[in-house]
C-alpha cells in the first residue's frame, strides 16, 4: 500500500524472524488473572482509561478497510464486512468497550486517510515496513508524515500463477520479459517495481498492470492477460482453495520477503497506538488471537506479543 524518523517504542524484538512454520500461542495461553484475595478483575478496564479523552467519549473506533482481500478483510456473503482482520478488529472493540465502525476505501487510500485523522486506524493487511513508518519515498526523501503500526501477524510474498503454471515460472526472474498484474500501492507493486531494473539488465522488459482491487488483478491472470499476480501469501493460499475456483490459479516458488501486518495509527496517537499494543498481547494472552486465526487457516503467521514498529 500507499507507510521513520523516529524512536520507536518496541515491547520485544521479532525482527529477523522468518514465517514460523506452525507456530500458534497455545502454550502462551494464560487462565483468567485474580486477585490476591481470588477476585477476579476487569482486564481491560485499565487500558480503556488510558485511551484518549475524546475516543472514550465517542465510544467508536473508525477502522478503514478495503474489503476485497480474503480472508483477511472482505464482504460476506451478506455484504458485511468479514475475515482475519475484521475478527481481530471486532475482538479488540470488544476488550476495549468500543463500538467498531468499518469504512471501506480503496487500499491506497488508507494511510492518507489515516494520517489526515478521517480514520482512527487502518486494518486491511497493511505491511509495516520502515518506509511507511518514516514517510520516505524510494530516494529516502520525506514524502508523508508516515505513520506507526502495531504488529499483530506474520506474512510473506507469494506468486500467483494460472493453474499448471503455463510459462514454468518459479522466481521473479522468470516474469522478465511479461506482463504481471497486481493491487496498486501494495508492498507487491513495490518488489514488482524493483525486479523491472533486473529485468532490464538482461534485456527483458517487466511489464506491471496496477488495478483498484486484488479481484482485478487475479482476472488478469486467469484471462491470461497476466502471467501473475503477487499476493500476500493468506490470500494467494486462499485463492487456490476448491471453493475459490482453485482450478484457476496455483502459488508457485518461495515465498518472498516475510514482513509483519500492522494496524496503521496516526503518529500524534501514541496513547492510542500504546494501547492497542496491549491489548493486543491480552488477545493472544487470553486464546482470542489464537481462535481468529485458526477460524482463517492462518495459524502459521501468529505472532507470540505484537510491536510497535516491528517492520524490517
Amino acid at each position: 500500500m500507499p507507510r521513520r524518523t523516529l524512536s520507536p517504542v518496541r515491547h520485544r524484538s521479532l525482527l529477523n524472524r522468518s514465517l514460523p512454520a506452525g507456530l500458534g500461542v497455545g502454550g502462551l495461553l494464560l487462565a483468567g488473572c485474580g486477585s490476591a484475595t481470588g477476585t477476579t478483575t476487569d482486564p481491560g478496564a485499565a487500558l480503556r482509561a488510558k485511551l484518549p479523552a475524546s475516543l472514550r467519549s465517542a465510544g467508536a473506533l473508525r477502522i478503514g478497510s478495503n474489503l476485497n482481500y480474503a480472508p483477511v478483510d472482505f464482504k460476506g456473503s451478506d455484504g458485511t464486512p468479514a475475515g482475519l482482520d475484521i475478527d481481530l478488529a471486532n475482538a479488540l472493540g470488544a476488550y476495549l468497550n468500543l463500538r467498531i465502525q468499518f469504512v471501506d476505501r480503496p487500499f491506497a487510500q488508507l494511510i492518507p486517510a489515516v494520517q489526515n485523522h478521517e480514520l482512527d486506524l487502518a486494518m486491511s493487511a497493511v505491511i509495516d515496513t520502515p518506509q511507511r513508518q518514516s514517510g520516505a519515498d524510494d530516494n529516502g526523501r520525506q514524502a508523508n508524515p508516515g505513520v506507526d503500526f502495531v504488529d499483530y501477524f506474520l506474512t510473506g510474498t507469494a506468486i500467483l500463477v494460472k493453474a499448471g503454471n503455463p510459462q514454468s515460472i518459479v522466481n521473479l526472474d522468470g516474469l522478465c520479459g511479461r506482463t504481471v498484474a497486481m493491487q496498486r500501492g501494495t508492498i507487491q507493486a513495490e518488489i514488482a517495481a524493483r525486479q523491472v531494473a533486473a529485468c532490464t539488465k538482461v534485456g527483458k522488459s517487466l511489464t506491471i498492470d496496477l488495478f483498484d482491487t486484488d479481484e482485478q488483478a487475479l482476472a488478469e491472470v486467469a484471462s491470461g492477460k497476466a502471467v501473475a499476480d503477487l499476493n500476500d501469501y493468506p490470500v494467494a493460499a486462499y485463492n487456490t482453495q476448491p471453493d475459490r475456483g482453485g482450478d484457476r490459479f496455483q502459488v508457485t516458488g518461495a515465498m518472498l520477503q516475510t514482513s509483519p501486518y500492522g494496524i496503521t495509527v496516526n503518529k500524534a496517537d501514541n496513547a492510542l497506538r500504546d494501547v492497542l499494543a496491549k491489548a493486543v498481547d491480552q488477545l493472544i494472552r487470553n486464546g482470542t488471537y489464537d481462535k481468529i486465526l485458526t477460524k482463517w487457516n492462518a495459524r502459521n503467521g501468529a505472532v507470540p506479543v505484537s510491536e510497535i514498529n516491528g517492520g524490517f
